[in-house]
């Protein structure tokens, strides 16, 4: 009778092949993440950047992009500089706008590629 109940009990846990499962899932993740979140980190500081600009009194397209790469400098943005970035007015107010692709090498030969593209919340009115 003992040796009937002890036979029933079912043994519960992880088995070394779903042990080894998750390990993978969780160190790839990792390292997609690793990879990831600088660029996006550049993403939100060129935005932040931008948004600054056209806060204050721009001026005129060079003086904006001037001032872009001086941002650029301090912040160590390595993506865009200020040719890259388009400028335009729209009902009298300064908008910044970018696009930039960028590629992460996760493991040769298999890359990221990362579409970034943003837009100046708006600037002062003249």
């Amino acid at each position: 009778m003992i040796a009937q109940r002890q036979s029933s009990r079912r043994q519960r846990g992880i088995t070394m092949f779903g042990l080894l499962f998750w390990a993978i899932v969780i160190g790839v993740l990792a390292l997609v993440g690793m990879r990831v979140v600088p660029t996006a980190v550049e993403y939100y500081t060129i935005m932040k950047a931008i948004n600054k600009i056209t806060a204050e009194e721009p001026g005129t397209v060079p003086q904006i992009r001037a001032a872009f790469e001086r941002t650029k400098a301090i912040d160590l943005i390595t993506s865009i500089g200020g040719k890259d970035l388009d400028i335009t007015k729209e009902n009298e107010k300064v908008v910044i706008s970018f696009a930039y692709n960028s590629e992460i090498e996760l493991v040769k030969p298999v890359y990221l590629v990362i579409k970034y593209e943003g837009r100046s919340k708006g600037g002062k009115s003249y």
